[in-house]
């Protein structure tokens, strides 16, 4: 990461002034995100570069750029059509959008969330495309802790993963597999462009791909599960995307009967991570992170024939 931040950076920046001009940008060089092992992100004036994650296949990405290019209005529209090679990692180019803000939780954007979910579950998946990556990501999480160490939480969480069909640990194709999705949605996945001014588009094409749409509600069902989002978030995210016309649940009634396996492989997910990134640090789990393990601890006392019939 050492080598590549100083090259991403001055790479943006010719991206940004591809004719060499003076630059007169109030940001240059900002370290927007950087991983280990994973994505790293650097902006420079209205200008994005983003060093995709070590092994990313590059038809496969070039695949979700032409998608995201196909549906502006959805997708944050690359700037370039294909990604460029960097250090032995791709990179792609988009223009910059503002995030949400975490600190204004009562401005989070949960009906725009849903409405551009639904419009793209909607939108015809194209010839190629791959698997959405989303059980492949949970199954990734497991893998972490396990490689973590003993931690006296891991247990719970490893057999709430274990009562999941195969599925959704990636062992095995979906049952409903034959939609557009995003595939990692949370609210850090939107930005309004125009910046400040624009709309909000979904970011992020590194796990688009044709899958079970129900994953991409998952996250805040799950979230809701655990009682981390309150009711009336919840409620405005479903609403919202059912009114869309999504086809991820019914249009009306209970959603919960294919949303319940989906909800708890990113419960397990984000508690997985949880335990792996408080073990790395040195530190007891904080409060939002012993929620989700107790969640796992709960899920453990469902038997596993009953989370299984969740998946038909």
């Amino acid at each position: 990461m050492n080598v590549l931040l100083p090259a991403l950076t001055a790479t943006v920046r010719s991206a940004a002034h591809p004719a060499d001009g003076a630059c007169r940008c109030a940001i240059a060089g900002a370290v927007l995100a950087e991983r280990e092992d994973d994505a790293a992100v650097v902006r420079h004036g209205d200008t994005v570069a983003k060093a995709h994650a070590p092994g990313t296949d590059p038809v496969e990405l070039s695949l979700r750029l032409a998608t995201a290019a196909r549906l502006p209005g959805i997708l944050l529209t690359p700037l370039r059509p294909a990604p460029v090679t960097l250090h032995e990692r791709l990179v792609t180019f988009w223009p910059y959008g503002t995030p949400v803000d975490p600190g204004i939780p009562e401005a989070a954007p949960w009906e725009a969330a849903a409405t551009l979910l639904a419009r793209l579950h909607r939108a015809p998946a194209p010839a190629g495309l791959p698997p959405m990556r989303g059980p492949a990501k949970a199954a990734r999480a497991l893998g972490r802790l396990r490689a973590a160490g003993p931690h006296p939480a891991a247990e719970p969480v490893l057999r709430a993963w274990a009562a999941l069909p195969a599925w959704a640990r990636a062992e095995a194709p979906p049952p409903r597999a034959r939609t557009l999705c995003h595939g990692d949605l949370h609210l850090g996945q939107l930005v309004r462009h125009p910046a400040d001014t624009g709309g909000w588009l979904l970011i992020d094409v590194d796990d688009l791909g044709v899958g079970d749409p129900a994953w991409d509600l998952a996250r805040p069902a799950a979230w809701y599960a655990c009682g981390l989002l309150p009711p009336d978030e919840w409620s405005r995210f479903l609403s919202a995307y059912r009114e869309e016309g999504g086809p991820a649940v019914p249009s009306t009634g209970d959603p919960w009967p294919l949303l319940d396996v989906p909800a708890r492989a990113l419960t397990v997910q984000t508690a997985a991570l949880a335990i792996a990134k408080s073990t790395a640090a040195g530190r007891p789990l904080d409060e939002v992170e012993q929620a989700v393990v107790d969640a796992c601890v709960r899920m453990g006392a469902i038997p596993p024939q009953l989370v299984q019939a969740g998946a038909q």
